[in-house]
């Protein structure tokens, strides 16, 4: 039986509140009781998107709540209309005003083949074998929550994962060939540096975060596709942003991100 049953509106209550551009105070519901059930209320909300998957992002779970909830890691869906490519113009943000957003310095694997759907367990060695690049981009997390992150792993996971969006970037060639500590980054927002990181920021490594990605969605029924993006956590933090400010993220000798953070503007006939 799936665990949200007794809750059926609650996704539809978290995807009418970010079409709607309307801030929610409190979760709309019951929290859910686990990450499963959580996982089933995302299920529901994939469902009512109307836009295909291209990818997962995925996040860390602090250490004191994954004895907790039994897993370090999570994932969300990222929608095909919400992936931007980098150019000479800044990426827009669209911010929903009062709710939760912040920008994130990514490394993003894009997937060459298709994950065999009945293999659920993947070392560092085979979820590489999959990986067509290895790219630079910023993930957009936006949630109509204001406190998503403070009401813990399963309610972010519950609303998309608390993404809304990807920026992608130019791969990095020869990306094995990089050692974790060579591939640096640091996010700004309003002019002012907010954090540094490094590909070994991420816990475990890149490889371990896309391995979680493709054993997760695989229990879901969801194994990862060619072409899909994984974008692999927060390399130099979580770092708000509201409508009207300016962040920069930089990762030397391969990128420069700017993204302009707007409010969100409800859609038609929601």
């Amino acid at each position: 039986m799936r665990e949200d049953t007794d809750n059926p509106g609650v996704a539809q209550r978290l995807v009418a509140a970010r079409r709607a551009a309307q801030a929610m105070p409190q979760y709309p519901g019951p929290l859910p009781a686990s990450l499963d059930a959580a996982y089933a209320c995302q299920d529901r909300a994939i469902a009512l998107w109307p836009a295909a998957i291209a990818g997962w992002k995925v996040g860390k779970i602090a250490a004191a709540l994954a004895e907790r909830v039994g897993e370090d890691r999570l994932v969300g869906p990222i929608f095909a209309d919400n992936v931007q490519q980098a150019g000479a113009q800044p990426a827009r943000f669209a911010v929903i005003p009062g709710g939760f957003a912040a920008v994130e310095a990514e490394f993003v694997f894009v997937l060459g083949a298709d994950a065999p759907p009945g293999k659920l367990d993947w070392s560092a060695a085979e979820a590489a074998a999959l990986v067509a690049e290895l790219r630079v981009g910023v993930e957009l997390a936006g949630s109509a929550l204001p406190d998503i992150n403070r009401l813990g792993p399963a309610v972010v996971v519950s609303d998309y994962g608390n993404n809304a969006g990807l920026v992608l970037g130019p791969p990095i060639e020869d990306w094995q060939r990089h050692g974790d500590d060579s591939l640096r980054c640091e996010t700004f927002v309003a002019g002012v540096s907010v954090g540094t990181g490094r590909a070994s920021s991420i816990a475990g490594g890149l490889l371990a975060a896309l391995s979680f990605a493709l054993s997760r969605c695989a229990r879901r029924g969801l194994p990862l596709r060619a072409g899909q993006y994984v974008s692999t956590g927060a390399a130099t933090g979580i770092h708000d942003i509201v409508a009207g400010q300016h962040s920069r993220v930089e990762f030397p000798g391969f990128a420069v991100f700017e993204v302009e953070a707007v409010p969100a503007i409800a859609e038609v006939g929601a």
